[in-house]
């Protein structure tokens, strides 16, 4: 276990040993390239950094940031001998600790809204087939279950699967919903399910979003008009901008943040499936290179499944073997 971690990490032995489990093939994958690359070894030369720059970059973590580990690691170990394999993972993992952001307030980064201004409403982003709907779903699940009042908005209303899928998670999730069906005006379903929490006095409004990428410009105008009626309500909404990009897309992932961030303020991330695949590097990539604070990770199909993210535990569960 890396020296560090228990001081930093807030997980729980259940959520640590979820995490870990969920991360055991990127773990073997990344950890197995590292040792063999230090079979033999006791000085990080030129070849090793080589070597280990090709290992993160095929681990999914994405060019700059592994450019960005590589010089730290440089940095640190000029003129600097190791004994074992496991010192440079307690090294690559305090590098990378370093590098991804967390979350800051007025952000919530709990199921626990005691603290914040209410109705919080959180707009969530992402591609089509990502797990976006499904996340929406758990996370009212769980707000629902750390006593909050839900509403959710179907504003993705050009699939039908969508607004149908919400639906059923409304029902799971005993939280009510504003749709208006399919090929509705998305910013007249935000701005009713704002309106809505703002007049009962809910706790969280979620809001579900289309995930086209085939136009830009129209994605731009279409959340910055979602962004603008709903700002009639709650004049500093939404307070929460979430981007769903799913673990098994790998390089993907970073085209869909790129294309996101440009189009909005996004300032917290949700990986889904992380489980089943050895690209779970992507989520440092990602944090990094847009400077995005993780606050979820999917593990599985349950509602608890979709867990807060604790980056000592994450980190822990990649470089420790």
């Amino acid at each position: 276990m890396l020296s560090w971690f228990k001081k930093k990490s807030k997980a729980s032995p259940d959520d640590l040993s979820a995490t870990r489990e969920a991360l055991k093939q990127t773990r073997s994958s990344l950890l197995s390239k590292i040792g063999l690359i230090l079979t033999g070894k006791s000085k990080i030369d030129a070849d090793v950094l080589d070597e280990l720059e090709e290992a993160l970059i095929t681990s999914d973590v994405g060019i700059e940031t592994t450019e960005t580990i590589i010089d730290a690691l440089k940095h640190r170990a000029k003129n600097t001998g190791f004994e074992q394999a496991s010192d440079i993972n307690e090294w690559l993992a305090e590098i990378v600790d370093q590098l991804m952001p967390d979350i800051s307030a007025p952000v919530a980064d709990t199921f626990d809204l005691s603290a914040v201004n209410k109705p919080y409403v959180v707009l969530v982003v992402g591609v089509n087939g990502v797990g976006k709907t499904t996340t929406i779903g758990k996370m009212a699940h769980q707000y629902a279950q750390n006593g909050n009042k839900v509403i959710l908005g179907a504003a993705d209303t050009f699939r039908a699967a969508a607004v149908d899928q919400l639906g059923i998670w409304k029902d799971r999730a005993g939280v009510e919903i504003v749709s208006h069906g399919m090929n509705a005006d998305p910013a007249a379903v935000a701005f009713d399910a704002v309106k809505k929490g703002v007049e009962s006095n809910a706790d969280v409004v979620i809001i579900d979003t289309a995930g086209r990428l085939h136009n830009k410009v129209g994605l731009m105008n279409e959340l910055a008009k979602i962004k603008r009626v709903i700002q009639k309500f709650k004049d500093d909404a939404p307070d929460e901008i979430l981007l769903v990009v799913d673990a098994t897309t790998g390089q993907n992932a970073f085209e869909q943040a790129k294309a996101f961030t440009q189009a909005t303020q996004v300032n917290t991330l949700a990986v889904t499936k992380l489980d089943g695949t050895a690209k779970g590097g992507v989520l440092i990539g990602v944090s990094h290179t847009f400077n995005i604070p993780v606050k979820y990770m999917g593990l599985g199909e349950q509602a608890s499944d979709l867990k807060l993210f604790d980056k000592p535990a994450f980190i822990s569960s990649i470089f420790s073997a």
